[in-house]
């Protein structure tokens, strides 16, 4: 009897593996050892994609590996591995990335029954968004590189110059490619896909780690020329790293120089921001590979973004917006000057220990509304969601890393100096902020959304017919805006409060990260300036711990807006 049913169910699964979807498409998988020799078709499938996955994530890790070592060496040898050296290694692993994009373009996503299913999580239209701007902005620093790098080709080497035009050729691939597929989820290729994911992943991650040792060189060197302007002003310099040795070439003396020179200081931190993002993107991408959806997951309309319903949280969000862009410039004027005052950083961190507050307060205030709505969690297995809280998680890390650091340092030497009190507050403060707002995006990423009313729809599609078959003329504007204000107020006053005080906490919280992810991307580095940290835990250590917190802190506070308005619409 057994050998009975085991011969049934072998004829069941091989039926049923000739056409798995159920809606007469078929799809031919993969056969490898693995696949052949497990007992179903679900579970084939599935140790199929585990496999695939763990070799493809050797690969990433092996050439991530030999990535890290080649730039470790450029920063401890000064000799043996240059910058030149990683410049090739980083253009060989570019130019094979684009090869497999434009492969992925021209042949895997063509093949008939590639692409069965997207991903309606993924690559929402703000990750893709802030994709297009950095990577925009990558492909104009990669210019003023070409432009500065033109102009001093006498103290400048060939790879300078080709390195940036292969940058700008895959950056623009890269963007393309997930401006248009990051929601695929591929059903053909499985395993070259993976391979060719993982590749263009470690690139981006290589891309990032190289910009960021060369940022803690670059904000030394600032650092160090101040003290040279103090005694020989009216020279521009500008030391080179070129490993780790350091080349000193004069700027002439012309607008060209200084435009390309002040752009890329500029733009520079834009590059880390656009790589970290391509990463998130293309581990979603590869984590979707041979993933099937189901039919109502697919057909399940994702909430629009309305600015309905919303006042106070706008309001006070703009505000801090207005007063963080006058702290910056006044912060950015003060620093330029040969003798910068204590007086703007006074400014600066009392900036920060009014709004830091004021957002834990929104946070932990949406959080217990999260627990008073009876709203049912969404346990559904989602990777878009599933990186997005390993992201904040991790991203917040750096921010709390160099707050731990320097409260340390402030504690050990003077904390009742008015200035490092100051300072103090705000290490404090930013663990804090960090560890409730990622309590209360992470809690409403978890919430399951609901529809509005059939009613309210109904409604508006009888307004909008209406509003369309009515002439506007010069008499009926005043109806019209006085209309479209009733309508405003009426829809929040429908809102209920839980969800009234979710979008407005949730937008407050949006702009409040914006504005502390713009500061710090722009250049304003306080924890530099303060210089007790510097100078208690030595100058290389504090710049290593700073300079692999900074870029995750500012990488934390735009994965924050993006969670953030994720919140704001399921709300």
């Amino acid at each position: 009897m057994s050998d009975k049913k085991a011969s049934k169910s072998c004829r069941h699964c091989k039926s049923r593996s000739a056409s798995v979807p159920g809606d007469g498409t078929t799809i031919h998988y993969e056969k490898f050892w693995l696949y052949r020799h497990c007992s179903s078709v679900q579970q084939r499938h599935q140790q199929a994609q585990k496999v695939g996955q763990l070799f493809s994530g050797l690969l990433a890790m092996n050439v991530v590996f030999l990535g890290s070592a080649f730039i470790s060496s450029m920063i401890f040898n000064r000799v043996a591995i240059t910058l030149a050296d990683v410049w090739i290694l980083l253009s060989i692993l570019k130019v094979l990335s684009v090869f497999w994009i434009i492969y992925y373009l021209m042949g895997t996503s063509r093949q008939p029954h590639a692409v069965l299913y997207r991903d309606s999580h993924a690559g929402p239209i703000w990750v893709r968004g802030s994709v297009l701007l950095f990577g925009s902005c990558s492909i104009l620093l990669n210019v003023f590189q070409i432009g500065y790098s033109t102009i001093l080709v006498q103290c400048k080497s060939k790879v300078e110059i080709l390195f940036p035009i292969i940058d700008i050729l895959f950056i623009c691939t890269q963007t393309y490619f997930l401006w248009h597929h990051s929601k695929d989820c591929i059903q053909v290729q499985h395993n070259f896909t993976r391979y060719g994911l993982m590749v263009t992943t470690a690139t981006n991650l290589l891309v990032w780690l190289l910009a960021v040792t060369n940022d803690t060189l670059h904000i030394e060197i600032e650092s160090q020329l101040r003290e040279v302007e103090q005694r020989f002003a009216g020279k521009a310099l500008l030391h080179i790293p070129i490993g780790n040795e350091t080349a000193l070439c004069t700027c002439p003396n012309t607008t060209s120089c200084k435009i390309f020179q002040e752009g890329y200081i500029l733009l520079y931190p834009f590059n880390t921001e656009y790589s970290l993002v391509c990463c998130s993107m293309l581990y979603v991408m590869w984590k979707n590979v041979g993933r099937r959806i189901s039919h109502h997951h697919n057909l399940e309309t994702r909430p629009k973004f309305k600015l309905r319903g919303v006042v106070f949280g706008p309001v006070l969000g703009a505000t801090a917006v207005i007063i963080g862009a006058c702290v910056f410039m006044m912060y950015q004027i003060q620093a330029t000057s040969l003798d910068p005052s204590h007086q703007v950083l006074v400014i600066y961190f009392s900036y920060y220990i009014v709004l830091l507050p004021v957002m834990c307060v929104g946070a932990v205030v949406g959080t217990l509304i999260h627990t008073l709505e009876k709203k049912e969690l969404d346990t559904v297995q989602n990777p878009t969601r599933s990186l997005d809280v390993v992201l904040l998680m991790g991203a917040a890390l750096g921010q709390i890393c160099m707050s731990y650091f320097s409260i340390v340092a402030l504690m050990a030497s003077k904390p009742k100096d008015l200035l490092n009190s100051l300072a103090l507050a705000y290490s404090v403060l930013m663990i804090i902020q960090n560890i409730t707002q990622n309590i209360f995006v992470i809690d409403g990423l978890h919430r399951r959304h609901t529809p509005p009313a059939k009613e309210e729809d109904a409604k508006e599609e009888q307004n909008r017919e209406a509003d369309s078959q009515r002439r506007v003329s010069m008499l009926e504007l005043g109806q019209e805006i006085r209309k479209a204000s009733l309508s405003y107020i009426h829809t929040y006053s429908n809102l209920s409060w839980k969800r009234r005080i979710l979008r407005e906490i949730s937008f407050f919280l949006v702009l409040s990260n914006i504005i502390l992810w713009i500061i710090p991307t722009f250049g304003s580095h306080p924890l530099f300036e303060n210089g007790l940290e510097r100078s208690f835990y030595g100058y290389s250590t504090w710049f290593v711990i700073v300079n692999f917190g900074l870029p995750l802190a500012v990488f934390y506070r735009m994965h924050s807006v993006g969670g953030l308005l994720e919140v704001y619409v399921t709300a």
